[in-house]
């Protein structure tokens, strides 16, 4: 079935994100999962060495990880499958910006460092300026209205 459908395509060039046509894309994931990095780790600050506490570290400190991954995920799909042609050229700065996401991110992983996690939310708000830029929508920054309540980018949406 698979062969039939790739010989009627006839050289058709065809371009997909998931794997499949939906053109859906947003910063918006990305910059929830850095915040939560940010979050845990202000989390993992307030803890004692209480055997509770303890157990609380092992839990925060995985989900800290696992959501800088998802940063790097999330920024990779958008820098790898948005960002083409005439947006790289508008934008020369993209790749050199989500390369600092993702060493940001790998940072944010093996630390439980304030700082680091902080790094991320401003270099991952960066990328959703950009990103709404070439959507032609404008930004406006907040402090989040949950912790850790710090400046954000927001699209203005009609």
């Amino acid at each position: 079935m698979l062969y039939d459908l790739l010989t009627k395509l006839d050289g058709a060039q065809v371009s997909a994100h998931c794997d499949i046509p939906c053109g859906i894309y947003d910063s918006t994931p990305a910059q929830i999962f850095a915040l939560s990095v940010l979050r845990y780790c202000h989390q993992i600050d307030g803890l004692s060495d209480s055997p509770a506490d303890q157990a609380k570290l092992v839990r925060l400190v995985s989900d800290k990880e696992k959501h800088a991954e998802s940063v790097k995920h999330e920024v990779r799909i958008i820098w790898g499958d948005y960002f083409k042609g005439e947006l790289l050229e508008k934008y020369p700065n993209i790749h050199t910006l989500t390369h600092s996401i993702m060493l940001a991110g790998s940072a944010a992983k093996q630390n439980i460092d304030v700082e680091s996690a902080k790094k991320l939310v401003d270099l991952v708000n960066e990328f959703a300026e950009t990103f709404w830029d070439s959507k032609g929508v404008e930004t406006y920054r907040a402090v989040c209205p949950y912790e850790p309540k710090v400046e954000t980018v927001y699209p203005k949406l009609g």
